[in-house]
């Protein structure tokens, strides 16, 4: 039986657990809303696919199944594509991270293509395609997600002409500029058109997809529209945007362009925080606090997140308010990469130097200014710390969304705390009661750190409260309830 959707993605949606000595796939427990999200879309189906890679040695591909089925999840299945591992380096580690990162993010300096290997894009990209198509009813919908995956689109429209096809960026979207110093533009953006839809976080993204687009083919604009006064900022903030291009075409094909910003899950969120074993580590961490006050970042290693210029702006912070002094921690959770990101070493030995200069300057006997988080955290425990914080910093330079600033909202019911976010994340647009700051300044990050140590807590609630309205409002589901709708109603139009 074929599938009527099927959703391409670089992860896989399982665990895998060795049970009496046999392998099987069990739902995967993570805090990261997109892949329970993603799978709620197959509770509508009667038969859904999922295709992504999975690494494996030579000994492991003489008995390797490629698809499996996941235990209490019995209307879909999983389709993995097996990539051995230098074909891993070479897509995932190389060609994702080395070439495409950078430019995502605008960092075009730490951008290199000499190491890509094209052709092994390509292929992979073109295995996906094959999976998707091989998978798919003549009138499936045909889910791809982010840039790992660009040319899939073409490769499926060469087979299938008539295909529903859509697309999603979970990252940012570069400027034009920016992203044309790609070599193979041409052929991302070619393929790109490919789909019936292409969606972003949010409107600034898909503008700069926009311009993208008509600096390099002889597309036709059919629908532009305002962006409304509604949860996205239209205007006076870094990333808004006060009108969206909603609709093109290019080759006679219509091609829909959307902008809508993932949301978290509350209910999830909320029940992890109302479990007793959850309120019993609370207390503890409140108790280790003994009245201190609590500041959490949370994220992982990479240049774009900003790591180094919050660690230098609390070392300043430090250093010109000596009465902080023993009164005030920092909880850094900064996930080491993968073995094999050898771009991001240079970024962990920087954020261990700078960690290690500050507790050394200021630490005494009892207190240490930096806790420092290198490996992943249980996810009650980063609960509890959210919970527990009196601010939440995040800024990183550049982020396509931002989850943890959510999360936090979420963590506090809008009854007090301090969102300290960065202007360059899509979340700002919907975040704009946060306090907002520009990471490449010294002074405004200094700024921003002082007014949230000294908001009253009446000021606390009024724009906590605001923004826990947004995120429980516009959360995981809606985003899914809409695209859903959206994809209900998608046809094929040519004009």
């Amino acid at each position: 039986m074929k599938s009527s959707l099927v959703i391409l993605y670089h992860r896989e949606p399982y665990d895998e657990v060795i049970k009496d000595g046999k392998t099987i796939y069990v739902r995967k427990k993570s805090p990261n809303g997109i892949v329970p999200t993603l799978k709620s879309f197959f509770a509508d189906v009667n038969r859904g696919t999922w295709v992504a890679w999975k690494q494996i040695t030579a000994k492991q591909k003489a008995n390797f199944e490629p698809k499996v089925q996941i235990e209490g999840e019995g209307n879909y299945s999983v389709l993995r594509i097996p990539l051995d591992a230098q074909q891993v380096k070479d897509f995932y580690h190389i060609t994702s991270k080395e070439a495409f990162w950078p430019i995502l993010h605008s960092f075009p300096f730490h951008f290199t293509s000499e190491s890509t290997d094209w052709e092994n894009f390509q292929n992979i990209n073109r295995l996906f395609a094959e999976a998707a198509c091989e998978e798919a009813a003549d009138d499936a919908l045909i889910w791809i997600h982010d840039y790992n995956l660009w040319l899939v689109p073409k490769y499926i429209r060469e087979k299938k002409p008539n295909a529903r096809i859509a697309f999603f960026h979970h990252t940012p979207f570069p400027s034009v500029d920016v992203f044309n110093i790609l070599p193979w533009r041409d052929a991302i953006v070619e393929s790109l058109l490919c789909c019936d839809i292409v969606g972003f976080h949010v409107p600034r993204y898909s503008e700069n997809f926009v311009n993208v687009v008509r600096s390099l083919k002889p597309v036709k604009i059919l629908k532009q529209e305002s962006v409304a006064e509604g949860h996205m900022t239209p205007v006076g903030v870094a990333l808004a945007e006060p009108e969206v291009t909603t609709q093109l075409s290019y080759k006679g094909q219509v091609v829909n362009i959307d902008s809508f910003p993932v949301g978290t899950n509350p209910q999830f969120i909320q029940s992890i925080l109302a479990e007793p074993e959850t309120q019993a580590r609370l207390a503890e961490v409140k108790e280790e606090l003994q009245g201190r006050k609590l500041i959490i970042a949370a994220g992982r290693v990479d240049y774009v997140k900003g790591n180094l210029e919050k660690l230098e702006a609390y070392g300043r912070l430090l250093e010109r308010r000596p009465d902080l002094q023993g009164k005030i921690n920092f909880v850094m959770t900064c996930v080491q990469a993968a073995p094999g990101m050898r771009v991001y070493k240079t970024a962990q030995s920087q954020i261990e130097q700078v960690v290690g200069k500050i507790n050394g300057r200021f630490a005494k006997l009892g207190w240490t200014p930096i806790l420092l988080f290198t490996q992943p955290i249980p996810l009650r425990d980063l609960f509890c710390y959210y919970k527990a914080a009196d601010i939440c910093w995040t800024t990183p330079l550049r982020d396509g969304l931002n989850l943890v600033a959510k999360e936090y909202v979420v963590a506090h019911e809008g009854k007090d705390g301090v969102l300290v976010l960065s202007e360059f994340v899509g979340a700002a647009v919907e975040l704009s009661e946060a306090i907002l700051t520009n990471p490449y300044s010294i002074n405004r990050m200094d700024q921003a750190i002082e007014q949230a140590l000294t908001m009253s807590p009446e000021e606390q609630q009024e724009r906590m409260a605001k923004m826990y309205h947004t995120v429980t409002t516009y959360d995981v589901k809606y985003w899914a309830d809409r695209l859903l709708d959206k994809f209900k109603n998608l046809k094929r139009e040519k004009v």
